[in-house]
């Protein structure tokens, strides 16, 4: 129980001194080209990952179908090539 309350004090604590803090602390950068070249870069990964996801679904379809066709599957009576 002690530890309990100590913890709930630390984080009082910790959160009443970030309310002290001087002011805000700039994290993101207020250069026009660089923030040209960040949302660039995010829109480049997000359509990656859109291109993926399209490369994925056609996989998935292409192997529906192979499976429907029945081309997986052994046959007994195939014909040895030699």
């Amino acid at each position: 129980m002690k530890k309990v309350i100590a913890g709930l004090i630390i984080s009082l604590a910790a959160t009443a001194s970030l309310a002290w803090a001087d002011g805000k602390v700039e994290v993101f950068t207020t250069v026009r080209y660089d923030q040209f070249i960040i949302y660039q870069s995010l829109a480049f990964f997000w359509v990656g990952i859109a291109g993926l996801l399209v490369i994925i679904r056609m996989k998935l379809k292409e192997i529906e179908r192979i499976q429907k066709l029945g081309l997986d599957k052994k046959e007994e009576d195939a014909p040895f090539l030699e």
